[in-house]
């Protein structure tokens, strides 16, 4: 059948390549995304961040998102760290063995050396095994159609015996990070090829593929492999695509495959790790490389930078098929979109698939494995349930086979066919299976269909599925498909409320539910909500939330019991209600004694009858309007305070009696001098006596109360004293 391959590249974020029949049926799809970082078949200088004997493996810093996990067996016995004696043994025991078995192959007849086309495996004992292995188009560290020999070393070693921290090595990343998992590494390296795969540091490794059964095409496939000039400690297999290539073709892409190693090995002692060493080819190079087959007559490309990139690889590749990659120059309709494309990409999102006959599939991943159901729906043209069961069942496995690959589904697959009674229906549905998997790219183990009617089979990863790399969790559901409704989370929150209501420590707490559930707690579960602060002495308040999903809510304590305050002021301060009214009290205590005290100093100083001249001194009440409020004072203060005063006191009258005189000629000059003083004198002198007040209303700050102190009155006189000589 005919073929089309379409590469779309008009966009920068995404590149998307598909293969369609003659139908515009899509047939193969793949996309890459410039969120999404791909690391696999990536080489990366590393070194070993962990050695965990526990699970006999180390932890690799490769300069991913996080470390990857390298097995003990899959660590080259290069990097073993033994003493050179024992190495120059193992290296003779590994030549011996590489002659054994290259000498056996040999000895082996044409008959001998053909693959059997049967699905099934056979054992020893001479049962049918009930595991069947299909398809494999991979590199060849995880496809089933390469002969991979490894040496078989590490039972003799323990890696932390031979593995150290720190250790530098040439790691290869064969499965991507998923989920919480690190990348899965390996030291044994592949580069794969068109036709060919170069397996650089693999001596064992080599031949052709398994896949290829006829005995002519494979000994004409030897007399090439044995014609190329490999070098020594490196193995090259022959793909399945390279069956029906001329040795120039294949030879061309072996030598390719050696340039690029020698690149790789230049770039590798020039770098300090972890660094990249070697990147996969982009989305066009591997879909060329791998999509291309000799069924696809043309390549059209949407876009001049990709148009460029695939002709220069297509080049390289293959020259004579240059001509086969077109350029898309129309710019009315997008190329998907011409052949139909983008309608069958949107249905990739859809869980359920109808079936021609009226039937449907639905698909649905998990965590664990891949549940595809089979329903007959609206199939009933056939006369018998049986034929029915039949007949839908054949259409849905090739339907199954198609989404499997263009949904990249890997994993565990689990299979449920409409229940069918008789053991040939059976027979005919497996093998339609087998058949519509066998040109599958991925590798595929299928077993049969269990009395209960399920198939399982296994599929290996190529890539993360569409869904995983476009797609996120929902926020409403959790990725479980299913949001509880309004009853249930109602009934939910209101058996956390009555939760803390039990606990016994609040006594007023407001929750923040979504509106919907507000709405119903407050008129269908008001009673039961006034039982519960009834119960427990304890006020609710409830109030929506656009910004939350049922049922989630948020629960927020505000006072506690046996507090007068809020949550966590009553433990620090008092009310303010109390402050209040302590200030109140102080301030009436210390006016009525600022009164009694003022009134005995002008019974003993009469002289203070000018306080409101203007030539008068400024007293501490005037001079700083600030002390009039009484502040808060420690007790124990107040008592010193009032020791201080009592000292004060007794000083001055003792020194009253020897300046009685001269205070009251003092005070009559001063009286005179009011009269006779010049307005001009009096302006000269006011900065002198507003600097005096300032001077004073800093002294009586000291004090707690705003009374008029002795001394300040004798300073004053002496002052006018001054003035008068």
């Amino acid at each position: 059948m005919k073929k089309t391959m379409i590469i779309d590249t008009a966009h920068p974020e995404e590149t998307r390549v598909a293969v369609i029949d003659e139908n515009n049926r899509l047939s193969d799809f793949d996309f890459e995304s410039t969120t999404k970082q791909i690391f696999k078949g990536n080489i990366y200088l590393a070194k070993v961040a962990r050695v965990e004997p526990s699970l006999q493996a180390a932890f690799i810093d490769y300069g991913g998102n996080r470390h990857g996990f390298l097995a003990f067996s899959e660590i080259h016995p290069d990097y073993f760290r033994i003493p050179v004696s024992d190495r120059e043994a193992l290296k003779a025991e590994l030549h011996q063995s590489e002659l054994e078995e290259k000498n056996d192959e040999l000895a082996l007849p044409v008959e001998d050396a053909k693959v059997p086309s049967s699905p099934e495996q056979t054992s020893e004992d001479g049962f049918s095994m009930p595991i069947s292995v299909l398809g494999g188009e991979s590199p060849p560290h995880e496809e089933d159609e390469l002969i991979v020999r490894r040496p078989s070393l590490h039972r003799r070693y323990k890696i932390q015996e031979v593995i150290h921290k720190n250790q530098i090595m040439l790691i290869q990343v064969v499965k991507e990070e998923r989920g919480g998992k690190g990348a899965a590494l390996t030291t044994f390296l592949s580069i794969a090829g068109r036709y060919c795969v170069l397996m650089p540091n693999s001596p064992r490794s080599g031949g052709i593929s398994r896949k290829i059964s006829n005995a002519n095409d494979r000994n004409r496939l030897r007399e090439i492999l044995d014609d190329l000039a490999i070098s020594e400690g490196m193995g090259l297999i022959i793909r399945t695509a390279g069956r029906e290539r001329t040795k120039m073709e294949i030879k061309r892409d072996a030598e390719y495959l050696m340039r690029t190693w020698n690149g790789i090995r230049v770039h590798t002692l020039e770098s300090i790790a972890p660094s990249l060493i070697y990147e996969e080819e982009d989305i066009i190079k591997r879909a060329i490389r791998d999509l291309y087959t000799k069924d696809v007559e043309s390549i059209l490309v949407d876009g001049e930078e990709g148009y460029k990139i695939a002709k220069t690889f297509m080049k390289t590749l293959m020259p004579s098929h240059v001509k086969r990659v077109q350029n898309y120059k129309s710019t009315t309709v997008p190329l998907f979109r011409k052949f139909g494309v983008e309608a069958q990409i949107d249905e990739m999102y859809n869980p359920s698939v109808r079936l021609s006959s009226g039937g449907s599939i639905v698909i649905h991943p998990t965590e664990a494995l891949v549940s595809i159901d089979i329903n007959s729906g609206r199939s009933t043209r056939e006369r018998h349930i049986e034929e029915t069961a039949l007949k839908t069942n054949l259409e849905a496995a090739d339907e199954i086979a198609r989404q499997v690959r263009l949904r990249d589904l890997a994993g565990l697959i689990v299979i449920d066919f409409i229940d069918m009674d008789e053991p040939r229906h059976v027979a005919a549905v497996e093998r339609r299976v087998r058949e519509a998997f066998k040109n599958d790219r991925a590798r595929i183990q299928m077993g049969k269909i269990s009395p209960f009617g399920l198939l399982e089979l296994s599929r290996q990863r190529l890539r993360p599925s569409i869904l995983e790399t476009t797609a996120h969790p929902c926020a409403h559901c959790n990725a479980t498909g299913f949001v509880r409704s309004i009853e249930s989370s109602s009934l939910y929150i209101l058996r956390a409320i009555e939760d803390e209501g039990f606990k016994g420590s609040m006594s007023e707490i407001l929750v923040h539910v979504p509106p919907k559930i507000a709405f119903y707690l407050l008129n269908s579960k008001r009673p039961h909500l006034r039982m519960i602060e009834e119960r427990h002495n304890m006020q609710v308040f409830i109030e929506g939330d656009e910004s939350l999903i049922s049922p989630q809510y948020r629960l927020n304590r505000i006072k506690r019991k046996n507090a007068e305050g809020p949550l966590g002021e009553a433990e620090q301060t008092k009310s303010k209600s109390e402050i209040s009214t302590a200030k109140d009290n102080l301030l009436e205590e210390k006016n009525s004694k600022q009164k009694r005290h003022h009134s005995r100093s002008m019974h003993s100083q009469p002289q203070q009858h000018h306080k409101h001249d203007a030539f008068s001194p400024i007293t501490e009440e005037e001079s700083n309007p600030e002390n009039k409020v009484s502040q808060l004072v420690p007790e124990s203060e107040k008592r010193d305070g009032g020791r201080r005063r009592r000292r004060r006191s007794r000083n001055k009258r003792q020194s009253s009696a020897h300046l009685s005189e001269g205070n009251k000629i003092a005070t009559g000059t001063l009286d005179t001098s009011f009269q006779e003083t010049p307005h001009k004198k009096v302006e000269k002198n006011s900065t002198i006596v507003q600097e005096e007040v300032k001077e004073k209303s800093t002294s009586s700050e000291e004090n707690t109360t705003s009374e008029v102190k002795k001394p300040k009155k004798t300073s004053t006189r002496k002052w006018w004293t001054k003035l008068l000589d």
